[in-house]
C-alpha cells in the first residue's frame, strides 16, 4: 500500500493492500479502494463509493457517493481476464455512476478523458472510449465498445448502442436511443434517434466562426439532398471543401465503422 502522507483517509474507509493514494487525495467515510487502484494527486472519493479493479483515476477528479468505479464488465463473455479502467483528470463522477473495466475482446481498456461530467446514475460500459469535456446527463448509458468524441453532450435517459461512434461536438437529446453512428456536430433526438440538424449552440459556444458554421450547414444540406449514396456525397464533399470542420465530418463518415450512420432527415 502506498498512501502519500498528505492524503486524508477517513478512519472508516477501507484501503486494500496495494492501493496507491496520491498527494492531497481525500477518501471519505465508508468508501472502499481496491488493491489495484491508483488515485492521482488531489483526487477526492466522497463517502460510500467503491473504486475497484485495475483502475487509475487522474488528478483532481471527484467521485461522489454510491458510485461504483472499475467493477467487472456486464458481459457474459468475460471470464476474469485482467483488464483496466483509465480515467483522466478533473472529471466529476456523480452519485450512482457506474464505469466498468474492459474485456479481452475489446482491447482490454475502458478510457475516459479529461474534464468530463457524468451526472447521477450514468453508465460507461466496457471497452468504451470517451473523449474530453463530455457531458452525460442523468441515467444516460453507453453500451460496450462505444467511441465518444470530445465535447459530446448526451441527454438524460438516453442510450447509445454498442459499437456506435459519436463524433466530436455532437449533441444527443434526452430519452433517445442511438443505434447508428452520429456525425461530428450532429444533433440527434427522438425515441429512435434521428439526425435532425447540427449542434449550432455547441459550435457557437466553442467559438466556431460564422464561415465555418455556414460551410457546415451547406455540407449538411448536400449530405441530406445531394445525388448518389450517402458516402458518395461525402467523398464529393472531401474534394470540394476547404473547411476544417467539414473535413472532420467527411473523415468521420469515410472512416471505419461497426455500425451504419444516422443520415440527415
Amino acid at each position: 500500500m502506498g498512501i502519500d502522507p498528505t492524503a486524508q483517509v477517513h478512519a472508516s474507509a477501507i484501503i486494500e493492500e496495494g492501493a496507491q493514494i496520491g498527494a492531497g487525495a481525500i477518501v471519505g467515510p465508508f468508501s472502499v479502494i481496491g488493491p489495484n487502484v491508483t488515485l492521482g494527486d488531489r483526487v477526492e472519493i466522497k463517502s460510500h463509493a467503491v473504486v475497484t479493479g485495475d483502475t487509475e483515476i487522474g488528478e483532481e477528479t471527484i467521485v461522489f457517493p454510491f458510485a461504483n468505479i472499475g467493477d467487472i464488465p456486464q458481459d457474459l463473455k468475460f471470464k476474469g481476464e485482467k483488464t483496466r479502467l483509465v480515467i483522466g483528470k478533473r472529471n466529476r463522477i456523480r452519485e450512482g455512476v457506474t464505469m466498468n473495466t474492459g474485456t479481452e475482446g475489446g482491447g482490454g481498456v475502458t478510457c475516459v478523458g479529461d474534464d468530463c461530467l457524468f451526472m447521477t446514475g450514468s453508465h460507461v460500459g466496457h471497452d468504451v472510449q470517451v473523449g474530453d469535456r463530455v457531458v452525460m446527463a442523468n441515467q444516460a448509458a453507453l453500451a460496450g465498445h462505444c467511441v465518444i468524441g470530445d465535447d459530446v453532450v448526451i441527454g438524460g435517459l438516453s442510450g447509445i448502442h454498442q459499437f456506435v461512434r459519436v463524433g466530436r461536438g455532437a449533441i444527443i437529446g434526452g430519452v433517445t436511443m442511438v443505434t447508428n453512428d452520429v456525425i461530428p456536430y450532429g444533433l440527434v433526438h427522438g425515441p429512435r434517434g434521428m439526425l435532425d440538424g447540427l449542434n449550432l449552440v455547441g459550435l457557437k459556444r466553442r467559438g466556431a466562426s460564422r464561415a465555418e458554421i455556414t460551410a457546415l450547414r451547406a455540407a449538411y444540406q448536400m449530405l441530406a439532398q445531394g445525388d448518389g449514396a450517402f458516402q458518395e456525397r461525402a467523398r464529393r464533399l472531401s474534394e470540394e471543401t476547404d473547411s476544417e470542420h467539414v473535413r472532420e465530418v467527411v473523415s468521420f463518415i469515410l472512416g471505419d465503422s461497426d455500425r451504419s450512420y444516422l443520415t440527415p432527415s
